[in-house]
This record gives C-alpha cells, sequence and structure tokens, in this order.
C-alpha cells in the first residue's frame, strides 16, 4: 500500500470517527453522565483535528483528499450510557486499527505522528471499556 493510499483510508475513517462521535454525543446528556459527555466530546475534537491535518497532509503531497460520505452506519439503541459507551470502545478500536495500518505503511515523522495517534486510541478505549487489551488494533494477537 503506497503512503498516500494509507493516509486516504485514514481520512475516511476519520470522516466516519466524527460522524459517529457527534452520534453519540447528541445521544449524552451533559448534566446526567457529564463524564461520558466530556470523554466523547474530547473524542470528536481529536478526531476532527486529526481528520482536517489528514486532510491537509494528502492535499501537501498532491493529492485530492477523500471526501466524507453522505451519511455512515450508526449504531441502533443507544438508549443508555454503557450502550454508548462501548460503541465508542469499539469506533476507537476500529480507529485503532485504521492507525495501525498507517503505521506500517509510513515513515519518518508520519509513522511517529501516526504511532502517537494509535496510542492516543488505545487511551481513548480504555476510557470507554476499563480494561486493556493487550495490543489495541493487532486483533490477530488478540489469543495471547
Amino acid at each position: 500500500m503506497t503512503t498516500i493510499r494509507a493516509l486516504q483510508t485514514t481520512l475516511a475513517a476519520e470522516h466516519a470517527a466524527v460522524y459517529v462521535y457527534g452520534v453519540l454525543g447528541a445521544q449524552t446528556s451533559r448534566s446526567a453522565a457529564p463524564d461520558l459527555y466530556a470523554a466523547l466530546t474530547a473524542a470528536y475534537t481529536a478526531h476532527r483535528g486529526r481528520r482536517d491535518l489528514l486532510t491537509r497532509t494528502i492535499a501537501d503531497l498532491g493529492a485530492d483528499p477523500v471526501a466524507a460520505e453522505p451519511a455512515y452506519t450508526v449504531p441502533a439503541h443507544l438508549d443508555t450510557s454503557d450502550r454508548v459507551m462501548r460503541e465508542a470502545a469499539t469506533l476507537e478500536d476500529d480507529c485503532a486499527s485504521t492507525y495501525a495500518n498507517l503505521v506500517a505503511n509510513t515513515s519518518g515523522v508520519r509513522r511517529r505522528w501516526a504511532i502517537m495517534a494509535l496510542n492516543d486510541a488505545a487511551v481513548r478505549v480504555l476510557a470507554f471499556r476499563g480494561a486493556p487489551e493487550m495490543l489495541p488494533g493487532a486483533d490477530e494477537y488478540t489469543d495471547r
């Protein structure tokens, strides 16, 4: 996979993350679940910043950044804080996998940035799930 293609794949994932976090945040009460609301807001802000940086990076490399889809599949039954947290953890797991792919397909400054984003996703999974996993984003090692 080329660097541009890996960056485009990551940008597409960030478009989806921003969209889904918007939906998750809309299902959360700032007064009834302030910690969850704050965590979702922080995640939304982080992913929006990454999306914007990836867009600029791809454009600076002379490619047209992949556009966001008009809509994304969103989880159903977001009627409890626990369900919202599970979906946010799943979303961060997906982002971790995408960033692990970016780590594998980049080098230098871009790889260091991808590692930082992968670490951030792994930490954010802990905030939503509460229990660590061995290697976030590396499903092939989950049985160890």
